[in-house]
């Protein structure tokens, strides 16, 4: 097993050495030991950012993909939590569908103004109450705190 130093696990996997120690400072991914200055890898290391970059790109947060790994390093994956992230990405789809749609469709409205045109209206006030549930979540969280 021939160790990977910081610099080659970059050049393999496109992380950048500062998101690399970002990540084993959150202790998503852990080395081996140094040479030199440079921190040491195991080859599997690069599966494992894969993995990450999976999560990542589904949605997860750093810390819900860091309780995704047992304490021995395995994968510890919950089904029902994949599949309500599947489900909120369906949401997310659906919500995004309509945004392009509406966009596609102010873009050709024959309307004299943007606001004039009823399809438009309805994307703004769309947008305006997503801005205000979001807005109260985020109160409710900093006063848990």
């Amino acid at each position: 097993m021939k160790a990977l130093d910081i610099a080659e696990v970059a050049a393999q996997t496109g992380v950048p050495a500062s998101a690399l120690r970002f990540y084993e400072e959150k202790g998503l991914i852990a080395s081996i030991g140094r040479r030199g200055l440079k921190r040491l890898f195991t080859p599997d290391v690069v599966q494992r950012l894969s993995l990450i970059a999976l999560g990542r790109l589904a949605g997860f947060s750093l810390d819900e993909i860091a309780g995704m790994f047992a304490t021995d390093g395995r994968l510890r994956i919950k089904r029902e939590q994949l599949a309500a992230k599947a489900d909120d990405l369906d949401r997310r789809i659906h919500r995004m569908a309509a945004m392009r749609d509406g966009l596609r469709h102010a873009a050709k409205c024959s309307a004299p103004s943007h606001l004039e045109c009823p399809t438009f209206r309805r994307l703004v006030n769309a947008a305006g109450q997503l801005n205000r549930k979001t807005a109260g979540k985020s109160k409710a969280l900093r006063k848990k705190r």
